[in-house]
């Protein structure tokens, strides 16, 4: 018998899609904004030293404290398999386009797929669960995303992308983070008891290789001893509403 969704799953399922691309959707017109107006370079690194900052309160408070549970082995596990899938992902980019320049640029958007797939799985469970994710949670991906849009679309501009090419790069990174959200809401409601906690630790993984391989490297390149300091600001003001 063919498994036949109810219309109240049925727009579960759409409103995550919906809910997981609004989410998201300050990559695209962050990377588009910075094809409109010219960025200096050291706004370029505090930007990113911001964004570094902000995922950081996000992997402390948010993903790691959701996936604690699963215990130590487990938790390690899954932070390791989200950081090889980074690390795997990096090197194909950087044979193909080269360490420097673009390569260094879609590093970080591998690592924007890389984080915002699981995160969007995760929401769309807890939209099915009727137990959307926290505001603060909520706040550090669409802070974060700005510069981590921003800084390599500049990157990518100035090698030579056009404006379409960059907003078809972002809006398949939106759209399949709608997609992930849809799934995990037809995840949850189809197996009973789905949490995402294993995926809150494999995008945590994936997110701090990321920033170590590719964001905060990018960050000081172009900000300095600046991004230190606007890593901080970043993190002070995404983990403001988790200790409020």
């Amino acid at each position: 018998m063919p498994f036949i969704l109810a219309p109240t799953e049925v727009r579960v399922i759409v409103e995550a899609f919906i809910l997981g691309c609004l989410a998201q959707v300050s990559l695209l017109l962050a990377g588009l904004g910075a094809t409109v107006v010219h960025v200096p370079k050291k706004v370029v690194g505090a930007m990113a030293g911001f964004g570094a900052g902000a995922l950081v309160s996000a992997v402390s408070f948010d993903l790691v404290d959701q996936a604690k549970v699963i215990g130590a082995i487990s938790l390690t596990v899954w932070l390791l398999v989200g950081a090889a899938i980074f690390i795997v992902g990096d090197r194909i980019v950087d044979r193909r386009f080269g360490e420097a320049g673009v390569g260094g640029a879609l590093g970080i958007v591998l690592g924007s797929v890389v984080d915002g797939i699981p995160e969007s799985l995760i929401f769309g469970i807890g939209v099915a669960a009727g137990n959307p994710v926290g505001l603060g949670f909520l706040a550090a991906v669409i802070v974060s995303n700005v510069p981590q849009a921003l800084a390599p679309s500049v990157d990518l501009y100035h090698a030579g992308w056009s404006r379409p090419k960059l907003g078809i790069l972002w809006g398949a990174v939106v759209v399949a983070c709608g997609v992930a959200a849809a799934l995990g809401a037809g995840l949850a409601t189809a197996i009973p008891g789905v949490t995402g906690n294993e995926l809150a630790a494999l995008a945590a993984g994936g997110l701090l290789a990321m920033m170590t391989d590719s964001l905060m490297p990018f960050a000081y390149e172009h900000g300095g001893d600046q991004a230190g300091f606007w890593t901080v600001v970043g993190f002070a003001l995404a983990v403001a509403p988790s200790v409020m």
